[in-house]
């Protein structure tokens, strides 16, 4: 379904799941275990698995903040974009990462749901990929105090609004993690 010419395979994104990303966040405990079963799961079924890092303010490349947590181990074969803004398409290798392994699908998890997670999917999508939010695989921290809705609400709005995300010749979604299939071609995901 895809926009970009010979691109079958999918790939899991795994976006800012680090120690100074997620250390706070809502619900991190599910979360980071959730994203931990879909690695698993796209490493069972062949497809990528794509780290991305944000390396900008406090988290100084190779710190203990900008490590990913504890509970994720990235494989020495599986990409690590680093990235110092929002969308990880930006000023990144991640499409010619994407390109080189014929990667037209993206399964998206991570944080922030707020910033990075949703500058990222419409980045994707814009840029011609397909994009599919896992919808108990993301997070953000509590920015209440600066205004902003509480957590629950910012992941909820984000996983309504992503579900029926729509543009010519692409495919949007977002799916809890029991329901994402990691398949060549979308496949009902």
């Amino acid at each position: 379904m895809t926009t970009l010419l010979d691109r079958p395979h999918t790939a899991l994104l795994v976006i800012d799941v680090q120690n100074g990303v997620v250390n706070h966040a809502h619900d991190r405990d599910r979360v980071v275990a959730n994203i931990a079963t879909l690695v698993d799961r796209a490493r069972a079924a062949g497809a990528a698995v794509i780290w991305v890092a944000d390396h900008s303010g406090e988290l100084v490349r190779d710190s203990e903040p900008w490590r990913i947590v504890p509970e994720l181990a990235r494989r020495d074969d599986e990409p690590l974009v680093h990235k110092a803004y929002p969308d990880a398409f930006e000023e990144t290798d991640l499409a010619a990462v994407l390109a080189e392994r014929g990667i037209g699908r993206l399964v998206v998890a991570g944080a922030q749901t707020d910033q990075c997670i949703r500058s990222t999917l419409h980045g994707a999508f814009a840029r011609g990929y397909d994009a599919t939010l896992v919808a108990d695989a993301h997070t953000t921290e509590d920015l209440t105090a600066y205004g902003a809705p509480p957590p629950e609400q910012v992941i909820a709005h984000t996983n309504l609004y992503w579900r029926d995300h729509t543009a010519p010749g692409r495919t949007a979604g977002a799916v809890d993690t029991a329901d994402v299939e990691f398949a060549a071609t979308p496949a009902g995901v």
